[in-house]
């Protein structure tokens, strides 16, 4: 991997330095201004996209806000998902992670869908998201919403698990530059952006963006290598909101075995929103995506992708609240394939349609039921019936019980259809089912969400879930003649999960706060008569474990100095066996004047490495790290 070039770290310094010098009145609001209230007042999209009151939403909903990442200084996104303690976060290397909500965690997972800015970035070769090229600038990250559980009448089929919504900060509040340069054993990056004015009162800001992350010292020389630049101008009046933006991107890995994966983008999204007459609401969002990857000796991958949606809501009485909308999504998918796997046919056309509604019912003063369904076709299996229902109870000013159920479905992607890998002796080892159908959960939730103290504030989920016709992969019967017996995938799997997620904020003193979360979770996997399912011995199955828990202490210790500490422990992993392990994080941040911040974090600090996910042949101990950072605006 190559090294970032010298001159882009001397430039940012001197930028940065320059920078410290400059005054502007920079909104720098932190997390401990705001009291558990006004948390608790934050407003929330990912729910019914539409805006609502987080103390209020009926789901389990974690918020992380742009200032939890500040603080934490993460400089990736699946490094800032850490610190929502319903989500499970594993990483297997430099680049690759292991994320889901409620099990059934893979590097191939594919039960979680994630947006940013409401752009769906998951892969239809296999319904999950490539993390080694998604990327934003962090400081310009508003909130990531995580909502674990399924999304079925609102987001549609994928959102099986959870949903995570990556919103970014409106133009209006990026404005002036800013210089961001952090540098460790590990991980090296710098970021500018520039924020302005446009003619016609309309705002934006341009970015550009360098980072590299090495692998660890046990396989030296891998890691990952990005680039990525991009806009956004944004445009506001009395009656309507407009919003552009676009990202280009290029990445390398390199990864034991698999030699340079070369990945590309480019991806342009629009949307608007406003309100009629008659105060009912409207929005329309329409995106472009165009990825190409190749990785030597399994393939290479161009995709182009259009996407269109539309929503409306409507007051009908005094007592009903419609939302309903459609969309549809096309996918001209090209795949070449390597010396290990191909792809038949290889180049396919994906489509997906669909139309919902949503009716939220005001039975009460203190009491609200939301029923809807959607109908979405795709490609492989036509249309799938995705209902929920949910009922709210505002036991008090500051409490509410809530209670779901929701089927829905994991669609087939082209890896469960159209894969087809070689085998050691010629033929094919692993094909797609060409029957494969999509797999289904019913889940039944129940939560309570509280502050029963003006310092303390709480959030309560119980969940169960059913599983059918997930993915196994089923050893054929052989061939005559044929060099492998091989196998295929097929819908012969389900499961039962129960758990708990709970999570609660103390603020301990006016500038000290505490968030502890923790799940509990009990996978049961089964398989129907005749299954001899071989995805766990090949290392493709899921792994979880029983349970994970998270301490997080915001301290300001002063007006110019901050203190950041995160402990974490993770339970056992079965299959693949991976040990349990705690793990703290640290990071003193010293602002000496208010556009100006330098930090110094340490991950991992238990431990000079661990394991987190994947067979012990191919995964890499993450180690102990240091970084400085520094950032400037102005």
């Amino acid at each position: 991997m190559r090294r970032l070039p010298f001159l882009i770290h001397f430039i940012a310094c001197a930028l940065l330095l320059h920078g410290a010098g400059a005054h502007a009145n920079v909104d720098q609001l932190s997390l401990l201004d705001f009291s558990l209230e006004q948390l608790s007042d934050i407003v929330v999209s990912s729910v019914s996209r539409q805006p609502a009151r987080l103390a209020d939403a009926p789901v389990s909903l974690y918020v992380i806000a742009g200032a939890d990442i500040a603080r934490a200084g993460a400089r990736s996104l699946p490094e800032a998902l850490r610190l929502a303690p319903n989500l499970q976060v594993a990483r297997s290397d430099g680049g690759t992670y292991a994320i889901t909500a409620r099990g059934f965690a893979s590097t191939i997972e594919n039960k979680l869908l994630v947006l940013i800015d409401g752009r769906s970035v998951y892969s239809p070769l296999f319904s999950g998201v490539f993390w080694d090229t998604q990327d934003v600038v962090m400081e310009d990250i508003a909130r990531i919403e995580v909502i674990s559980g399924p999304g079925p009448t609102i987001w549609g089929a994928n959102a099986v698990n959870g949903v995570i919504n990556i919103i970014t900060r409106n133009a209006a509040d990026s404005q002036g530059v800013l210089l961001a340069l952090d540098g460790g054993r590990r991980e090296r990056g710098a970021t500018v952006r520039q924020g302005g004015k446009l003619d016609g009162g309309g705002l934006y800001r341009v970015y550009a963006k360098a980072g590299q992350v090495d692998d660890f010292a046990d396989y030296p020389g891998g890691g990952l290598e990005r680039r990525q630049a991009g806009f956004r101008g944004d445009w506001k009046s009395a009656t309507r909101s407009t919003s552009v933006s676009a990202d280009v991107y290029r990445s390398s890995a390199h990864r034991r075995g698999g030699g340079e994966t070369h990945s590309s983008g480019a991806n342009l999204l629009g949307r608007t929103n406003g309100t009629l007459a008659d105060g009912s609401d409207w929005r329309i969002q329409a995106s472009l995506d165009h990825s190409e990857r190749v990785q030597p000796g399994t393939g290479a991958q161009r995709l182009d992708i259009v996407d269109l949606d539309m929503q409306h809501g409507t007051r009908l009485g005094e007592s009903h609240s419609l939302v309903w909308g459609g969309g549809y999504r096309h996918a001209w998918d090209r795949v070449s394939g390597g010396t290990l796997l191909a792809f038949f046919p290889a180049d396919k056309n994906l489509n997906w349609a669909n139309v919902f509604a949503q009716d939220k019912i005001q039975l009460s003063s203190t009491l609200r039921m939301s029923i809807g369904v959607k109908l979405e076709h795709n490609t492989y299996t036509g249309t799938e019936t995705l209902p929920s229902a949910r009922m709210v109870w505002n036991a008090s000013p500051s409490s509410v019980l809530w209670a779901a159920v929701s089927r829905n479905v994991r669609a087939p992607a082209r890896l469960d259809r159209d894969l087809y890998w070689r085998g050691a002796g010629g033929g094919y080892s692993i094909e797609g089912g060409p029957d494969f159908v999509a797999e289904t959960v019913r889940v039944a939730e129940m939560g309570y969400r509280a502050q029963p103290l003006p310092k303390v504030s709480y959030s309560l989920t119980v969940f169960a879930s059913d599983y059918q016709r997930l993915r196994t992969l089923e050893p054929r019967a052989p061939t005559p003649g044929a060099p492998t017996p091989g196998a295929q995938f097929a819908n012969l799997g389900d499961a039962n999960t129960r758990g708990l997620e709970f999570w609660s904020r103390w603020q301990a003193a006016p500038r000290w706060r505490l968030v502890a979360g923790l799940v509990l979770q009990d996978i049961d996997p089964g398989r129907a008569p005749g299954s001899r399912d071989i995805s766990d011995a090949l290392g493709i199955g899921t792994n979880d474990p029983s349970s994970y828990w998270s301490l997080r202490s915001s301290h300001e210790l002063s007006d110019q100095l901050q203190a950041e500490l995160a402990l974490r422990r993770v339970g056992q992993l079965p299959q693949p066996l991976v040990p349990a392990y705690y793990e703290l994080d640290l990071r003193m941040a010293w602002q000496p004047n208010p556009n100006m911040e330098v930090a110094l974090s340490g991950q991992n600090l238990l431990h000079r490495a661990h394991a987190e996910f994947g067979p012990a042949a191919t995964r890499r101990l993450i180690e102990r790290t240091v970084s400085l950072q520094l950032s400037s605006r102005f």
